[in-house]
């Protein structure tokens, strides 16, 4: 049965709490009166078939989409009281689409992340300086810190947004779709690394086997509402996939973790 209210109980502040959200789009609902809380301290993943409603709940909870009804608070704060800048200093976020920016030194991109806390006419500190040095270490740059960022590959621009996102050392990161442009090995090393390195994550994933390895807690999304919500397990069943995604899943445990290998029905329509 569809749900639109969800609720895991793992901290007394949750990191995000929603009181009946709704998002239209002219006549379109993309999100639907949710209500319910996203946990603190894990590696939240945002799942669900195209048009689920993922994207818009993530551009909601950084503020870039206003609901028409409801309201979103960050840490009990309402997100709707606090300003653009004010929300950059507690929030991280590496968005689906980037535009590629001409003639700038990937160091100097990344120490971007600096911005919301500097103050007017301000230059960058040794620490922000270190800060940068630090993201680009992690996500492997220190060898094109120099280059400019119209000089890198597809994976390489998506590893610097992530090393940007990585240098506001804020308490949260959203990440749309990060693993877009990754090739397999830093899929699973930028995965593996911010679930250590930031204290919330909360992501937006099209890979069910990459959100069932690395997530701690799911949302499954489905027609602006969430169809299930709760620990990877609890979430993907072969009964929720293939009523979600229309698809039938057969599970298989690697490494202590569920996996899946995925056949279509192509005698019965997804719904």
């Amino acid at each position: 049965m569809l749900n639109s209210h969800f609720c895991a109980q793992v901290s007394e502040t949750p990191l995000f709490s929603l009181d009946d959200v709704t998002v239209k789009f002219g006549k379109t609902v993309a999100l639907n009166q949710l209500s319910g809380t996203i946990p603190a301290g894990m590696h939240v993943g945002l799942i669900g078939p195209n048009g689920s409603g993922k994207t818009t709940l993530m551009r909601a909870l950084y503020g870039a989409v206003k609901p028409n009804r409801g309201r979103i608070k960050l840490v009990g704060e309402p997100l709707d009281s606090l300003q653009p800048h004010e929300i950059a200093t507690k929030i991280a976020l590496v968005p689906q689409n980037q535009i590629v920016p001409q003639r700038v030194k990937v160091i100097d991109e990344v120490l971007l992340g600096r911005i919301p806390f500097l103050s007017a006419f301000a230059t960058y500190s040794h620490s922000d300086y270190d800060l940068a040095a630090k993201a680009l270490d992690t996500v492997g740059l220190t060898g094109v810190r120099e280059k400019y960022s119209d000089q890198l590959s597809g994976g390489e621009r998506q590893r610097t947004v992530i090393a940007r996102a990585l240098t506001q050392d804020t308490n949260c990161v959203l990440l749309d779709e990060p693993t877009n442009h990754l090739d397999i090995f830093y899929q699973h090393k930028v995965l593996s690394l911010l679930r250590r390195l930031a204290p919330n994550v909360v992501t937006v994933l099209h890979d069910i086997n990459l959100a069932a390895k690395y997530c701690d807690w799911l949302l499954m999304l489905d027609h602006g509402k969430v169809f299930a919500s709760g620990k990877p397990h609890e979430v993907l069943t072969e009964s929720n996939i293939e009523h979600v995604y229309g698809v039938q899943a057969t599970t298989i445990h690697h490494e202590g973790k569920l996996q899946y290998c995925f056949s279509v029905n192509n005698d019965k329509e997804k719904s």
